[in-house]
This record gives C-alpha cells, structure tokens and sequence, in this order.
C-alpha cells in the first residue's frame, strides 16, 4: 500500500491507545491509507480524554462514556486491530516488531509510539495503594475510583500533593464536591517555573480565595496509614507537622512511559528523541507525551516535549502523515503549542511555550480583575501569551507567535 511519498507500506503498528495514537489512526484512515492498523493499549478502554477526568468526571457531572474518543463502533469502521489490555515490553526496531506482555509478537511496516507518560510516585509511599485513600491520577479509572472515596465521607479531608496543573484541577473539583482540601506544593510560589513568580502567585491566591488551604515551600517527609481511628491517612510534612486525611491525591509531575524501549537502540533522553518530522528511526515516529522532537522556530532549534492535549491530538496526525509520506518528504512539525486549564471556575488559556525565567508583562486586563493577558518575552522574541477571561486577545497573538515576532513589536501590538 502506497503512501502520499514514496514510501510502501502494507501495516502499521500503533502502540499506545491514547489521544495521539487514536488521531494517528484516524489521520492513516482519512489520508486513503488501507493496510492493516493494529493498536496496541495497556488499558481495557478505547481511547478516551484525560481533561475530563481532573474536572467532569470526577465531579461526576458527566458520566465515563461522554469522556470517549472512541467506540467500538468507531473502531470497527476504521477497520482497527484492537490488541487491548496488553502492554508493550519490547520493541525490535530493524524487524519493526513489538513485543507484547502474553510474548506474542506483532509486526508491522511502520509504527507509532504513544505510550504517553506515568504519573511521579512519593518514594516511599510503594506500599500504599487506592484501598488505602493513596492516589494519582491518570486513567479513567483511576477518576473513578477517587470519586468514590471522595464521596463515600462527609465532607472528606483530602490533602492534594502538587499545586501544578493537575493539582489545582483537583483541589477544585475536590473543593466544589463539599471536601475541606488542602494542598502542599514544595516551592515556594505554585507554577512558577512555567509562568513565573507574578502569575504564579495570582494562580496560588485562587485556592485561598475558594476556601482551600494553600501551603507552600514544604515537602512530604512521609505518608502512612493512620493509626487512630477513623481509619485514614496520615501526611508528614518536612517540618514534623502531620495531616490528617480520607483520601491524599498525588500530583508531582509524570515521566514518559519510556522504559519498555531500554533496549531498542532508540535514543530515549526524557522521552524518545526525534527529528524535526517526528521519526524516531526509518519507520518509527513518537507523538504525544513520550515523543521529545526537535522543535524549529524563530530560525532556531531546541528539542523539547510538551505535555498538552492540544500537542498530542496535533501530534498524532503529524506523526501518521509522517509515515505515510516517509522521512525524506514529511514536513517538519511546528505547531504552536496551546493549552487550558479550568479550575474554580475560571479558565486559563497559555498559547506558546512559557518559562518561569521569562520577562512577562500584563498587556490587558490586570491580576486585580481577574481578567488579564499577560505576555512572556525570552531572548529578544514573544515566547507566549496567557489569559484568564480574554480568549480573542490570546488568539489574536497567534500570528505573532507563528511570525517569531520580537519582543518590542509583540508589545507595540498588544498596546
């Protein structure tokens, strides 16, 4: 079967039933592709959205299926080999064959890696579990599961661990559920490394503002089951004090779900490393989470891997189109990168690629009010632009953006 290039293939292997790898299937349907798809998935489930699963599902405002990105119905007409419930363990790169956990072995003429990423475990905490009240939070299941416990106490005593992203989502969903919530975050200012220590600050002072217990610059020293009835889990900070809690949910970060390719040969450095088209090797593409490519932009390079929504779903069609064109003609991926997050009712938006070191300027709007646009400059260029209550002001930074406007010029537009 030919692809758009000169490429022959007659299957494809995608390995990890997650938004990149579903919009990679669908993008190898809907360019003419008509070989063989096998997708691969650790989980029961068909792909589904993970935004939800911080907001809407576990507020239990919609049920698990409205989360779906796929059915079965959908998956059969697209024609897809369903390999689900089993977990890549190897990857054979020059046979282009992956290895799954029963040993059987699947062989295609190109693949997909979409493994995504892991949830950061507390050291220390291996012997704990969900039975316990101990959880993260990255699968449908895992949502369900706290939202059972979340509402099976009275006003349950949650500690969130973590006031990035993830966290803050669930402290307010936790919070709009009736639970008292407080959360623990190790440096000094929440976010501050991705939007700095001014916006930072304004996304900390959201909890308090909402009735939820913001502590900030302290570490866990521990987490253990509580010995005193009722029966729960105790928190040690780094400071001696001791929390008590119904239910403790981590969220510290994630790693990329990289170690089943140890010994493929692949060049695995916080993700797979890939070229500017996505390829990893001949015949071989990453997308998502796990895929660490090698961004061009504003005449430069850097190798970078972002962990949004919006990526992976772009991703995922980058990734396929790719293969279908092989690597000598696909175009080099260079999107730029967007993301949301809602929590307490407010929504921010981020277009861009912001760092905690970047000159940020309010341009719109100001923290006071709740609704703002802020701009982050680094090296010259706008990095990105963020707000809170202004969706047509941060779509109208796109062409900047897109153009590698300077810096000057970017706050000359936005005046």
């Amino acid at each position: 079967m030919t692809g758009t290039g000169s490429v022959s293939i007659d299957s494809v292997i995608v390995v990890g039933a997650s938004l990149a790898g579903w919009r990679a299937v669908e993008t190898f349907r809907a360019e003419g592709f008509a070989g063989a798809i096998t997708l691969v998935g650790e989980e029961l489930h068909l792909p589904y959205d993970r935004p939800p699963l911080s907001k809407q599902v576990l507020a239990g405002t919609w049920p698990p299926e409205k989360a779906v990105l796929a059915d079965k119905k959908r998956s059969s007409a697209l024609r897809v080999h369903e390999v689900l419930g089993h977990r890549a363990v190897r990857l054979d790169v020059e046979g282009r064959q992956v290895e799954i956990d029963d040993g059987s072995l699947l062989r295609g003429d190109a693949i997909v890696l979409a493994t995504g990423a892991s949830p950061r475990r507390l050291p220390g905490t291996e012997s704990l579990g969900q039975a316990d009240g101990l959880f993260t939070l990255r699968t449908l299941d895992d949502s369900l599961a706290l939202r059972a416990s979340l509402t099976a106490v009275d006003a349950a005593r949650v500690v969130v661990v973590g006031a990035g992203f993830i966290g803050a989502e669930v402290a307010s969903t936790c919070a709009g559920l009736g639970c008292r919530v407080t959360v623990l975050e190790a440096m000094e200012i929440p976010l501050v490394n991705v939007l700095g220590p001014m916006i930072g600050a304004h996304c900390g002072s959201l909890h308090e503002a909402n009735g939820v217990e913001l502590r900030c610059g302290v570490g866990v020293a521990g987490i253990r089951r509580a010995n005193a009835s009722p029966a729960g889990l105790e928190v040690e900070l780094a400071n001696g004090d001791v929390l008590q809690a119904d239910v403790v949910v981590v969220g510290i970060g994630v790693v990329p779900a990289t170690e089943w390719l140890t010994t493929s040969g692949l060049t695995v450095d916080n993700g797979v490393v890939c070229d500017d088209r996505l390829f990893a090797a001949e015949g071989i593409v990453a997308a998502g989470d796990m895929a660490r490519w090698m961004w061009r932009h504003d005449s430069s390079e850097e190798q970078i891997r972002i962990e949004h929504w919006e990526l992976a779903a772009e991703a995922g069609v980058a990734a396929a189109r790719s293969v279908l064109a092989g690597r000598a003609d696909a175009p080099s991926f260079t999107p730029i990168p967007y993301f949301w997050s809602d929590q307490y009712g407010i929504r921010f938006q981020v277009l861009g690629n912001p760092g905690g070191n970047d000159e940020v300027k309010i341009v719109e709007g100001s923290l006071e009010e709740g609704k703002f646009m802020a701009l982050f400059g680094r090296a010259g260029r706008l990095r990105a632009a963020m707000t809170i209550g202004k969706p047509r002001q941060l779509m109208g930074m796109r062409p900047l953006l897109e153009a590698g406007s300077s810096w000057d010029d970017a706050l000359a537009a936005s005046g």
